[in-house]
């Protein structure tokens, strides 16, 4: 690689402060179809100071940084899926240019901004990825997982994944086997904890474990029977280890999809600018 093939692309120069009106000008032709925006940076180009000029030339500048930086991570993703998948298997081709697969593509693109973090990037590559060699299950359910991609936090998922892992476990277990700290009842930590159990739940993501029949068939729990009280019982801990948990069909299914990762077939490196 030659001296000149290492240079580092330049950014974006920044407009001198006598383009602040021009500026607005090409803002507002972009931004023509947002409501009230017209309005606003018409107002905006005669009124800037100076000073306010070169201010929102630094917004300008780190706003086109942002989108710089989220069209190179979409171009890593791409590239990593397509080292992964074997384009010379005419169904997998098929698979990968049919309109189905290219939704799934731009549903997933699209909500990009909710991927913030390294660990969502991966889950998103490797849902794609499987999404294209796999057929386990329907597009319907792998457009529904890429939902729960961006509703759900890394923290849902190290459950999920510990879930996987070890059920039937409890929700004392879950939080100790991921080395978190110990917390009162009536703690942020208790109460962040319990409405994340309560959206896995909620989403059909988890469940509590259930015995079934030999056709599949959930059998309905046997209450105890009920004892005279001899006061108010305290209520279920948030790190309750009694009550058992599993993953649900979706659940299991999303693991496979989303948090399994093909070894890939074509090795590259990813050159960063520094």
């Amino acid at each position: 690689m030659s001296d000149e093939d290492k240079k580092t692309p330049e950014g974006p120069k920044l407009p001198d402060k006598n383009q602040g009106k021009e500026i607005a000008k090409a803002v507002l032709q972009v931004g023509g179809g947002i409501p009230g925006i017209g309005g606003f940076l018409s107002a905006a180009a005669s009124a800037w100071s100076e000073q306010e000029q070169e201010n929102v030339n630094k917004i300008f500048q780190q706003w086109i940084h942002m989108l710089q930086e989220e069209l190179q991570e979409k171009g890593q993703t791409i590239l990593e899926i397509m080292a992964r998948i074997d384009m010379q298997e005419e169904k997998t081709k098929e698979r990968v240019e049919s309109d189905e697969y290219q939704s799934l593509m731009k549903k997933s693109f699209r909500n990009w901004p909710n991927i913030n973090s390294e660990s969502k990037r991966k889950k998103i590559r490797n849902l794609l990825t499987n999404a294209a060699v796999s057929d386990l299950t329907s597009d319907d359910v792998v457009s529904l997982f890429i939902d729960w991609l961006n509703m759900y936090s890394d923290f849902h998922f190290e459950v999920i994944g510990e879930i996987y892992r070890k059920a039937p476990i409890s929700r004392g277990e879950i939080w100790d086997n991921l080395g978190r700290k110990k917390a009162a009842e009536n703690s942020a930590e208790a109460d962040l904890y319990k409405m994340l159990i309560r959206d896995l739940s909620v989403g059909s993501v988890i469940r509590q474990q259930r015995e079934v029949d030999a056709y599949g068939n959930f059998i309905q729990k046997r209450r105890p029977p009920s004892r005279k009280s001899s006061g108010p019982k305290p209520m279920k801990s948030a790190f309750d280890y009694e009550e058992k948990y599993e993953l649900t069909g979706l659940g299991q299914q999303f693991v496979h999809y989303a948090m399994t990762e093909i070894t890939p077939r074509i090795e590259f490196q990813n050159n960063k600018a520094a």
